[in-house]
């Protein structure tokens, strides 16, 4: 029996794998505390790491048991406290669930604290962002700038050291080895036959044993000659670049800045924007983001204007939704992006402008978009602006409305909106 003694030195990740085995075996706790944690996070918390508690009781490790039947009693070196026979009392512990600090106090009783588990920032994204995805994102035509992938095309003679397949240029090196070596094996097993008649006859004739015995000399001298490998057998692995279907999409961000989007609202809409923002730009390599920002007048705007510019005046939301229009016109073709759009307002409007918004969805917007969310930011009745989109949304399935209350309705409401899909 061989043992192997690993005496590398441990690196700085040398627990990196023992800790992606840890987070697989226990997700769905880990999942169901970063969804607890993020509810109580504000904005400026989205990107950095998290603490979870995982409760002890899920924490469970397998273990090897006794099947059914037989009887075993058995009391293990060390204790000093127990004899065979003896019958262990259940521990009485305060409120019954060990550790977790609830009940009254007792002076009797154990139990374990729960686990507590810290998320990188990458790992608590990876998690929050897993189950969601763009609805209805589709693959276009070939892009302008062709995207390739490289696919495996069998073997090559020629290549690079990093690509070469042992086990194929092992495999040709045996056949090449057997080809070689066969005239020589195949005289060698005749002359070995050869000399065992000869040395069974009486009397043995010296002189022909001596030249057998020095052909076989040479025979096994000339089929260990050929070498075990060569370069001729070298095969590497063959890949060719192909080109693929790439997936173009465009998120439109639209955000209501009039005055009676006060502070408050302002500081919620920028909220979900910037999750929506990260979200994007952590799940997909291909995507576009447009933020739009409007009063009575809308323009297109930096990331930086969308998020801190203090501009503010009336409401004309349909001015938005025609720049949108005129945007997607003249930069974003149907036949190579999938557009999406993602609106956030109080619903207050000018109130002979909800109608005309209401007709820019269903003629210019609505056939042309794969999803739009529109998220209304009031606590109290809604206005106008919803009255109007609930008929588009009562004339196309994609279009999605939603109401924020406050800050702790964000994370719930964004999930709703982007959660994948069972097709």
């Amino acid at each position: 029996m061989a043992t192997l003694i690993d005496r590398r030195l441990d690196g700085r990740n040398k627990s990196a794998v023992n800790r992606q085995r840890f987070i697989r075996r226990f997700k769905s706790q880990i999942k169901k505390a970063v969804t607890e944690a993020m509810n109580g996070r504000s904005i400026t918390d989205i990107d950095n790491g998290e603490k979870v508690n995982i409760p002890a009781r899920d924490l469970s490790e397998p273990v090897f048991g006794h099947g059914p039947g037989g009887r075993r009693e058995a009391i293990h070196p060390g204790n000093k406290e127990f004899v065979k026979g003896d019958r262990v009392a259940r521990p009485q512990g305060g409120g019954g669930s060990g550790g977790s600090g609830s009940g009254q106090a007792s002076n009797s009783g154990e139990g374990e604290d729960d686990f507590v588990f810290e998320l990188s920032r990458e790992e608590f994204l990876e998690l929050f962002f897993e189950d969601l995805e763009l609805p209805n994102l589709v693959r276009t035509q070939l892009a302008k700038a062709t995207e390739f992938k490289s696919v495996r095309a069998g073997f090559t003679s020629a290549g690079n050291p990093s690509n070469i397949d042992v086990v194929r240029s092992l495999k040709g090196a045996l056949a090449r080895r057997m080809a070689m070596a066969a005239p020589y094996t195949r005289r060698l097993r005749e002359a070995e036959e050869e000399l065992q008649r000869l040395l069974a006859e009486t009397p043995v004739d010296e002189s022909r044993a001596q030249g057998l015995i020095e052909e076989i000399d040479r025979l096994r001298a000339r089929a260990r000659a050929v070498p075990f490998i060569d370069t001729f057998d070298l095969r590497y692995v063959n890949r060719i670049k192909q080109p693929q279907p790439t997936t173009q999409a465009v998120m439109f961000c639209i955000m209501d800045v009039s005055g009676s989007m006060d502070r408050a609202r302002k500081d919620l809409a920028k909220r979900f924007f910037t999750l929506l923002y990260l979200f994007l730009k952590r799940n997909y390599e291909k995507i576009e983001v447009v933020f739009i920002r409007h009063h009575t007048v809308a323009k297109e705007v930096d990331e930086q204007e969308f998020f801190y510019s203090r501009e503010t005046g009336g409401t004309v939301v349909s001015s938005a939704l025609n720049l949108m229009g005129e945007i997607v016109a003249a930069r974003y073709p149907l036949s190579s992006w999938n557009i999406y759009a993602a609106q956030a307002s109080d619903g207050d409007n000018w109130h002979h402008d909800s109608p005309a918004c209401k007709e820019i969805l269903l003629k210019q917007i609505m056939p042309f978009v794969r999803y739009f969310a529109y998220i209304e930011i009031t606590p109290d009745r809604h206005q106008s602006l919803w009255e109007a989109y609930e008929e588009v949304k009562s004339l196309h399935p994609h279009f999605a409305m939603r109401q924020i209350d406050g800050p702790a309705d964000i994370y719930p409401v964004f999930r709703d909106l982007f959660k994948r899909r069972v097709s």
